[in-house]
């Protein structure tokens, strides 16, 4: 049995929503940033207490194909996000269209219906609050983060950054982390 779930963004998550599974006694097979899979199905009773104790963490469980689809998506760009290995010329059209092995423009259009922003801005706006916690916790200099996140530079990185937060990273770098936004609050201004 395969249930998707909602603001699943980071190992975090995961690990919160694997407590409540074993609470309930649910075994899984895998567990992934927006989506659990069972060893067998649940209950009525147990899908529901389930469900309950989610919610109490900010977790929903969808039942609408489309959210599901999102949910899959979004996962999939915070993975590549999160991984810190994104290439210079990366592609999210060939990225996205492999994985999922659908039409690029369909995915496009779902995910801009649903959440009334382009994946090319939820890419970005992923990107930044990755840059924002590499800065907070001075991990890397912004050369490396450019390079890790594949802009083409570090004035690239630095106007992408600026246009979004309003600060430059250097000056965001000195705020600290009052700034940063959980993962699933991220939206466009």
């Amino acid at each position: 049995m395969i249930l998707f779930i909602k603001n699943m963004v980071c190992n975090r998550c995961v690990t919160a929503v694997s407590q409540e599974l074993e609470k309930l006694n649910l075994k899984t097979i895998r567990i992934n940033l927006g989506e659990v899979v069972l060893q067998k199905k649940t209950t009525a009773k147990q899908l529901l207490q389930l469900t309950d104790r989610l919610n109490l963490l900010g977790f929903e469980i969808l039942d609408d194909q489309k959210q599901k689809q999102i949910e899959i998506i979004k996962g999939l760009l915070i993975k590549k996000v999160q991984s810190g290995d994104i290439e210079e010329h990366f592609s999210i059209i060939q990225f996205l269209s492999s994985a999922l092995h659908k039409d690029y423009s369909y995915i496009s259009r779902l995910f801009s219906e649903v959440e009334g922003i382009t994946l090319e801005q939820f890419f970005i706006l992923q990107k930044t609050e990755k840059v924002k916690e590499w800065l907070v916790y001075g991990e890397l200099n912004l050369s490396e983060i450019s390079y890790k996140l594949g802009y083409s530079s570090v004035g690239h990185l630095s106007s992408q950054f600026k246009k979004i937060t309003g600060l430059t990273p250097s000056h965001f770098k000195k705020l600290g982390s009052s700034y940063r936004k959980p993962l699933d609050k991220v939206k466009i201004k």
